[in-house]
């Protein structure tokens, strides 16, 4: 009788927007995934069109339109070399697996998530928070995984500004 393979360890989920919050949340999940031991998922979701059109109009020698995954594709691989070009280091950075959908996010995240989700949050309070609600406070109410929220500091985002 031959030995069981191993089974593949559940990777750590880090859904980003390409935000300063989502850069935060990214290199906590790094951070988590070296000290788990665990492989990283790296997942940005593209929302879904409904009924308009999903091409964005593109800056170049000619006016061109280009399907909206492609964009946000493009985006993606830029904000990962970003990200590695800061933390040359990080192994699980460097293997980590990255992954475009289109469709609504607190969905879309909680179908990818197997493991445990790391997300930044803007943290919108008062009239925004009603009005548009919270992907991340959705998400921590429904998954069935754990999450961690990270959050950043204003400073962080606009360093001239002060506390």
């Amino acid at each position: 009788m031959s030995p069981k393979p191993k089974p593949k360890e559940d990777p750590i989920l880090v859904s980003v927007d390409f935000s300063p919050h989502s850069e935060r949340a990214l290199l906590w999940g790094v951070d988590l995934a070296e000290v788990l031991k665990a492989p990283l998922v790296v997942l940005h979701i593209v929302r879904d069109p409904g009924e308009t059109l999903g091409y964005y109009s593109v800056k170049g020698g000619k006016k061109q339109l280009k399907k909206r995954e492609d964009v946000a594709s493009d985006m993606l691989d830029q904000f990962m070399r970003k990200i590695i070009k800061k933390r040359p280091e990080e192994t699980a950075l460097e293997a980590a697996d990255t992954s475009l959908v289109v469709g609504l996010p607190v969905n879309r995240v909680l179908e990818t998530a197997e493991k445990m989700i790391v997300m930044g949050s803007q943290g919108r309070t008062g009239l925004a928070h009603m009005l548009l609600g919270s992907n991340a406070e959705n998400i921590v109410h429904l998954s069935p995984v754990p999450v961690t929220i990270v959050k950043t500091k204003k400073t962080e985002i606009n360093p001239a500004r002060r506390e």
